[in-house]
Formats: structure tokens, sequence, C-alpha cells
């Protein structure tokens, strides 16, 4: 993997870059992942290093980072949960207690209600993120801290009741990293639970300003072996099921957690994932029958999907080209031959692991390029709203769904696999 940094000081801090981001792609797949303070632990090569350019010249200016704006017809709003888990113990830090979690909901909103748009990330996390992708620059943390999403917070939710979308992040992201996704689905008429896992991302900030780090990253450098890195990863994806079950009682329970939750059709509910977060998908599946379809955006079956299949329930595997094509990531082929509803393989040519979330966008604003992965950013948004949507539409309303009948001439980066 080659990383330029457009209008950057070439040296040192580029090749940083290149290791950490190389690093964190392979969390994918079968490769060593990188630690949250920041080691590399995948190994790039001399003539990889040699390769790294960047334009010589001032930093990028930037005044201000943008996200996607949503295209469904509702408005949408935020509002944040802070829950706890009191039959559990956190399993990578016992000594904190109870397992906690941090989630967004975004949802459908009336027009012209609420307040100030939402925030994008704290500070802190984003800071923390950056820094685990050895991008250093002092004034990009701020910046990404005040990008503003268009949720609006105390926005009124629109009237009717809607499925329900949890979404999952990858290994060491940010729940909010999804947000573009998050706050697409929202305006296209899904309420969307994105969930924070404490101890498993580079930064959590705790309502009060104390910010966990991913105590869950360290245990998987800790580990002597490929092996033990992936039964680390496979408990990952399956404690993430059992999160999402908990969420799943606060939100739909008698006694729920969310002052909106009238709003969610708890007879219509789906998961989607980025990288271990698209494994969760899966084992949130199989632990839990609430979960009607699932989408895994790129992620590696740690976990793998049961032999008996998923009740004949969807799911759609979203991944990069060729990474996730067959043969590449041989879980992928393994558990598409256990899937046992409808289901769909499509791969994206020029993609790159992140391409499924909001790294491409922000990215490229603060000037960050990745040759390996040179599909723009629009495009990485347009095809992952447009089929992640479309696969719930059918799964969770019963709508048509030509974009998953086969190519379209507007996609031509999406393949359509093991039809």
């Amino acid at each position: 993997m080659t990383i330029s940094l457009r209008n950057r000081r070439a040296g040192a801090a580029a090749t940083a870059t290149a290791l950490a981001l190389a690093s964190l792609a392979a969390l994918a797949g079968t490769a060593t992942p990188a630690s949250a303070s920041g080691r590399a632990t995948t190994a790039v090569s001399a003539p990889e290093a040699a390769a790294l350019s960047s334009a010589s010249g001032d930093p990028v200016a930037v005044s201000a980072l943008t996200l996607p704006r949503p295209t469904g017809p509702y408005a949408t709003g935020r509002d944040t949960l802070f829950l706890t888990d009191h039959e559990r113990t956190d399993p990578w830090v016992p000594a904190a207690g109870a397992r906690r979690l941090l989630v967004s909901l975004h949802y459908p909103a009336r027009p012209g209600s609420g307040g100030d748009p939402a925030p994008y990330m704290p500070e802190a996390e984003a800071r923390l993120m950056l820094a685990q992708r050895g991008l250093d620059d002092p004034e990009w943390p701020g910046m990404v801290a005040a990008t503003r999403a268009f949720s609006r917070t105390d926005a009124r939710p629109a009237p009717g009741r809607f499925p329900l979308v949890l979404l999952s992040p990858g290994f060491g992201a940010p729940r909010a990293t999804l947000t573009g996704l998050a706050e697409e689905l929202a305006s296209r008429g899904y309420v969307v639970a994105t969930a924070d896992h404490p101890y498993e991302s580079t930064g959590t900030e705790l309502p009060g300003g104390r910010v966990l780090t991913c105590a869950a990253c360290d245990k998987v450098d800790a580990q002597p072996d490929d092996a033990g890195r992936r039964e680390v990863l496979a408990a990952v994806s399956a404690g993430r099921a059992a999160d999402f079950s908990f969420l799943l009682d606060r939100l739909t329970g008698p006694r729920p957690a969310w002052r909106h939750a009238r709003t969610i059709d708890a007879r219509r509910v789906g998961m989607a994932g980025h990288s271990i977060g698209g494994n969760a998908a899966a084992s949130t599946m199989a632990a839990d029958r609430r979960v009607d379809a699932g989408v895994n955006m790129d992620g590696t079956f740690f976990d793998p999907a049961p032999a008996r299949g998923l009740d004949r329930r969807p799911f759609l595997m979203l991944g990069t080209d060729p990474g996730h094509a067959p043969g590449g990531d041989t879980s992928w082929d393994e558990g598409w031959d256990r899937l046992d509803g409808f289901k769909r393989w499509l791969t994206v040519r020029d993609s790159g692991h992140f391409t499924f979330t909001d790294t491409p966008v922000i990215g490229e604003q603060l000037g960050i390029v990745d040759p390996s992965a040179p599909l723009p950013a629009d495009r990485s948004a347009t095809i992952t709203r447009a089929y992640v949507t479309a696969f719930f539409d059918r799964s969770l309303r019963g709508r048509p769904a030509r974009l998953l009948e086969g190519p379209t001439p507007a996609h031509p980066e999406v393949l359509f696999q093991r039809p």
C-alpha cells in the first residue's frame, strides 16, 4: 500500500502514515493488526516505503470538513444514549465493572425541528484515531471535531413507526465513522442505532470526559501468532452480539431507554457493520432471532457463520475487489456456502478497506491519497449508501430492489459474485 499526502512535507511522517494505514486495512483480512498505540505490526517492504511520495509545499488548507448530504425525503435527528449492562462484566477490562455502551440514534425527524447540527466526533476521539493512523498534524483533530453532521439534536421524530437498523464500526474505529451511512438510512425512513463498544476503539469519550482506549487492540497485539489473534477477534465479534442483544432489549423492551422508542417497529430489525462489525452482524443474527437481515462490509468472518445457516434470513456481503472476491478471504467463501436465505456477494473495483465508511470523505478533504484504492470518495459514499439501503428496503420493507438483481451502468464498479 502506498499513501501520498497531497501538498504535505515528505519524510518520516509519510512513512508512519503508510505503516499505520496498511496495518489497519489488513485488519479485515488475515494480516496482523496494528495496536491502539500506533505500533504497526504488519510489515511494509522497503520498496513500498521507498515508493511513498508527498508533494512538497504548504500544509493543506481546509476551512471545514463536510459529510455527504443525505438523499432521502426525511430530515434527521440524533440522540445519544449511555447504557450499562449490569448483568455483564466488561470482557476486556474486568476491573472497570459492568459492560457499557455509547449509542448514537439517528431517526427520521420533522423538518425544521431541533437545535444545532450534531457534532461529528469529540476532539479527543479524533486525536487518538488520527494518531493511530500515523497522522500527526496538530490541526487535524480540531478540524475533524469541528465537522457537523446533517442531523439535528433534539429534533422531533417524524410521525409513524420505522424499521430499526443496528450499526457496528470496525475494530479500533469510533462509531462516528459510520455517520454518513446512518444519516442516509435515517433520511430514508429508518431508525439507526450505532454503538461504540468500549475498549474496542482507539478512543471512546464517556459522558463527563473520560476517554477509554483500545484494550482489545492490545490483547490482539499480545498474541504470539495469527491463530491467537484470530481467536481474540472471534471473541470481539461474539461479544458484540451480546452488546446488540442488550441494546435491542433497551430499545424495544417494556421499559425502553430511549425517549422516542415508540418510533421503532420492533418487528423489522436489520444490522450492518464494517470490518469486525460486519462479522458481528452475522454473529448477532446467529445469537438473536430478532435481527431479520444483515450486511457485512468488508469484514473477515473470524466468528464463522453457523453451519446450520441463519434460518433463511437475508444477508449481503459487500467488499473490496479483489480482496473479498472469491478465493481472496476464504472465510467469505465458507460463509457464502453457509448462508441459507436471500444472499448477495458484491465486490467494488478500486475500493479499499475503509471505502464503506466516512474515512475516504474525511481523508480526501485532508489531502490523504491511497493510490491502492483510487475509488473517489463521492463514489465510495454513493455505492455504500445505495446498496445497503436497497438491501434493507428489500429485506425489511418488501420493496423491489433492482440494484440487487445484477450489474447496472449506474454503478460499473460493483461486481456480482457467485450468483
